[in-house]
């Protein structure tokens, strides 16, 4: 996200009470080597979709959030994959899509518009989309900090496969130098969170040529299979992350 869109997403805060979205210029860097909370109580549970399109996977965040906030249901933390889309977050920039309406019938590319932060970004087989829907009452009221928390998630997650991820000042999502391994876009309503994040895994980066990843013109994407020259299994990255969420947000996780 470039900075006039921080600074748009930052004015757009102050006014909403019930509604925020991501921006990440005041954000808190947070230590990956931060111990693990010892007590873990509210239960979050954890479910594997598989390939979603992207109009069910909304429906379905949409449903649970509005579950959990009558207090039907607990906390969710859905893990899935996309067909192939670019979604656009509020404030987006349309130009930031390249490809011409032919080339995305072609490839078979969605267009979405979301309620969530950032700019625009690709979603597709081989990426590993998590969709938290939890409550951040009463103690974790902080929208920086959710942010900085989902990335500790994901830096844990590709450190167990021996990569380094960290943080670029200004910019959120897990970085491999100057190469994007993890994007986040968040939405938070009364505390209640949807949207997420999307963690390259065997994702084919060429994907992202046709966008400019983010709004973001300068630096590059990359994933854990170029990164480490195999091809990752999916499950055992779905179980890495979804047993550093329950870590990081100090959550009893179970698989449904």
């Amino acid at each position: 996200m470039e900075r006039a869109e921080e600074q748009r997403d930052s004015e757009r805060m102050k006014d909403e009470k019930e509604d925020y979205n991501l921006h990440p210029s005041s954000l808190i860097p947070h230590p990956s080597n931060a111990p693990a909370p010892l007590h873990p109580c509210t239960v979050c549970r954890v479910v594997r979709l598989g390939l979603t399109s992207y109009d069910d996977a909304l429906e379905m965040q949409q449903q649970a959030v509005e579950r959990l906030r009558s207090g039907e249901d607990t906390e969710r933390l859905f893990l899935l994959e996309h067909p192939h889309v670019f979604t656009l977050g509020r404030g987006a920039d349309g130009a930031n899509i390249l490809a011409d309406e032919a080339q995305l019938e072609s490839l078979s590319i969605e267009v979405h518009e979301t309620g969530r932060g950032g700019d625009v970004t690709y979603h597709g087989p081989g990426q590993l989309v998590g969709y938290p829907i939890i409550n951040l009452k009463p103690d974790r009221c902080d929208v920086h900090r959710y942010v900085r928390d989902i990335e500790e998630v994901l830096i844990r997650s590709i450190a167990d496969f021996g990569i380094k991820g960290d943080r670029i000042e200004g910019l959120t999502g897990v970085w491999v130098g100057d190469e994007k391994i993890a994007a986040i876009g968040v939405r938070i309503a009364r505390w209640i969170t949807s949207h997420g994040f999307a963690l390259n895994v065997n994702t084919d980066l060429d994907y992202f040529r046709l966008i400019v990843p983010c709004g973001i013109t300068n630096k590059g994407v990359t994933s854990l299979a170029r990164l480490l020259g195999r091809p990752v299994d999916m499950n055992e990255v779905t179980r890495s992350v979804a047993v550093h969420f329950g870590e990081v947000f100090e959550r009893d996780m179970r698989t449904q």
